[in-house]
């Protein structure tokens, strides 16, 4: 698939949710793919740093329908996003905001959302091809930054906070000009089974309807 801005920001429009199942085991991944397409996740990404996170990848896409992104998270090397590629990722997600990754990923004609921690990094990450900011760690850079960013930031550009996230902390956040998140071990954890990430996803799901 070819990187298609108008398919990232509907589903950030629909549900501005990005689950990221660091640890998820590719025998599993289909069902807790499932229990978060249902529960209203179209962006689903499996870091690298997860056991065999290429079947992972591969095994979501076959089973998640077209408007659901799958893509690959702490993707740290150039030679990472073709692999991605193969699995059939289309999303490329980074905790920094190396070039190179970005042009890679922008040259494999997938979508890329690196990570940045200052306006400098933030607009060097989009000249190079960036087609969303993903704002790490979200702890340390608060609602106030995403409302200084957001003033700077063209309005079209997404800027997800990511770390530490919870149900009840995304409202400030909103606030404040962000434009969805990237949901870690508030949502999934290693060993969760479908039925739990169920349930936490539905608590965001709803805690982002009552905000939109």
């Amino acid at each position: 698939m070819n990187s298609n801005p108008k398919l990232l920001e509907d589903a950030l429009r629909r549900t501005g949710l990005i689950a990221i199942l660091r640890g998820v085991r590719h025998t599993e991944a289909e069902a807790i793919g499932a229990a978060l397409y249902e529960s209203g996740f179209r962006i689903i990404e499996v870091p690298l740093n997860s056991p065999e996170p290429l079947l992972s990848i591969a095994a979501l896409r076959k089973s998640l329908p077209a408007d659901c992104i799958v893509g690959a998270g702490t993707v740290l090397k150039p030679e990472q996003v073709e692999q991605v590629k193969a699995a059939g990722g289309e999303l490329i997600v980074m905790p920094h905001s190396d070039g190179a990754v970005i042009r890679a990923a922008k040259e494999a004609g997938l979508t890329c959302a690196p990570g940045v921690a200052t306006v400098t990094e933030a607009f060097a990450a989009l000249a190079a091809g960036a087609d969303a900011l993903k704002m790490f760690p979200a702890e340390q850079l608060g609602p106030q930054v995403v409302k200084a960013w957001r003033a700077v930031v063209p309005r079209q550009v997404a800027l997800l906070p990511v770390g530490g996230i919870t149900p009840y902390g995304m409202a400030a956040f909103l606030e404040a000009g962000a434009s969805g998140f990237g949901l870690g071990s508030a949502l999934y954890s290693p060993g969760l089974p479908a039925d739990e990430v169920r349930q936490r996803a539905q608590a965001f799901v709803a805690a982002w309807k009552a905000q939109a």
